[in-house]
């Protein structure tokens, strides 16, 4: 019972460390990655342990990417990274369509943040 506690704590502290990090995200994207974060980890709550195991692995190395990011302060400030493309192959059809979908929102949003930057003549 102790292991599995412990496993959910981490879990907990991960989700919640993600969160966290997200606010120091464009609000846009904010509320895009939340909601996708609230997605896969209630999806993968009664995942097999070895899934689980890659999952909470996949989802650190987004975490530790995404706070060196946040924490360059820098005037135009980027975030996320190139997938390669023996991650790609990896991907399910159903995987492929959710990046897809993802990377129409975000571009999207991006010319939505631009437009209403740009001085009004």
């Amino acid at each position: 019972m102790s292991g599995q506690s412990s496993h959910l704590m981490r879990v907990r502290a991960l989700y919640k460390g993600i969160l966290k990090l997200h606010r120091g995200l464009p609000l846009q994207m904010k509320a895009l990655g939340d909601n996708y974060i609230r997605e896969e980890f209630r999806a993968h709550k009664q995942a097999e342990p070895a899934e689980v195991a890659v999952f909470m692995q996949e989802w650190t190395k987004y975490y530790v990417t995404l706070a060196k990011q946040l924490s360059q302060r820098k005037q135009r400030q980027e975030v996320g990274q190139n997938l390669s493309p023996e991650i790609l192959d990896n991907f399910s059809e159903e995987q492929l369509g959710q990046l897809h979908e993802l990377f129409k929102e975000t571009t999207l949003s991006e010319a939505r943040a631009t437009e209403e930057n740009k001085p009004k003549s």
